[in-house]
């Protein structure tokens, strides 16, 4: 089969038409997912009705799913699979969050640029986020092309890029909310870990920022120059011009590519209205210290 696709930015992201992920894929199928996803990095597929074992059996198309998900209070747990990630605002009972729920205030990082489990040492390759029930405004998705924010870059600074290592951890994406509060196991949990700040990307082979808010440092570097040196990097990359915004469609299926975009939530009237999104997480090869420079 030949996808149809139809560009939704000048850079990257497209959308996938005539296609019913509810039922398995041919390999040729995959593969040509997988040749768009090099190509695109943000692939939205709109209309599909799945429930949580079609999405996750669609998901294992491309690889390993990461075994748990990230989060705090593990014991309340809403969904069945622990593969699965609960991207919403609803308790154990399918109720609205209590205002002040650690787990909203600790949900509230999703606000920040960030790439998914770049806090894990082995971190993310694509997320596949399901939207069963979306807010009637606000609640849309942005994605910045890393690729195209790497290009953009002058020589001088790319050199001065090129080898340096950070470290992830959600302890340093959630302090800049000022969510500290974290049990002695979830700090043991969430310890920094070593990520790239440049990547090769392996299926375009094109270089790429490797960005997040769960940066808290740079090695061999002062923690106040590492994070200025971050701030400014996170203000070149996500200018408008490599931005696209996902209004969210009931039923829409959005995937990406962590290893070469950033993503970000954006507000909605969470008190008021239910969000309830789901997702997948395939999990990359191995950590990005071994992987190609």
């Amino acid at each position: 089969m030949a996808l149809r696709l139809t560009p939704l930015h000048p850079l990257f992201a497209a959308e996938v038409e005539d296609i019913d992920l509810r039922v398995p894929l041919p390999p040729a199928a995959v593969a040509e997912i997988e040749a768009a996803m090099d190509r695109f990095a943000v692939l939205v597929f709109r209309d599909q009705a799945l429930d949580d074992d079609q999405q996750i059996a669609f998901g294992l198309n491309f690889g390993p799913l990461e075994a748990e998900t990230a989060t705090v209070d593990l014991h309340k747990r809403r969904l069945k699979h622990a593969q699965m990630n609960d991207i919403s605002n609803l308790d154990e009972r399918g109720q609205l969050l209590a205002a002040d729920d650690r787990r909203r205030m600790f949900n509230l990082g999703n606000r920040l640029w960030h790439s998914d489990s770049s806090f894990k040492a082995t971190p993310a390759k694509y997320s596949l986020l399901h939207g069963r029930v979306v807010p009637p405004e606000g609640g849309e998705t942005e994605f910045a092309d890393m690729r195209a924010a790497w290009d953009a870059l002058p020589e001088r600074t790319k050199a001065k890029l090129r080898d340096l290592v950070c470290e992830h951890s959600l302890l340093f994406s959630r302090g800049q909310l000022g969510f500290t509060e974290f049990t002695e196991d979830e700090r043991a949990r969430f310890a920094p870990v070593p990520q790239r700040l440049v990547r090769r990307h392996a299926g375009s082979g094109r270089l790429s920022l490797y960005l997040s808010s769960h940066i808290g440092r740079i090695r061999g570097w002062p923690v106040p120059e590492a994070l200025a040196l971050v701030r400014d990097l996170m203000e070149h990359a996500t200018q408008r011009e490599f931005v696209y915004r996902h209004s969210w469609r009931r039923h829409d299926l959005v995937i990406w590519d962590n290893r070469c975009t950033l993503h970000r939530a954006r507000p909605f009237e969470d008190s008021e209205h239910p969000r309830d999104m789901r997702r997948v997480t395939l999990q990359d090869s191995r950590p990005t210290l071994e992987q190609a420079a």
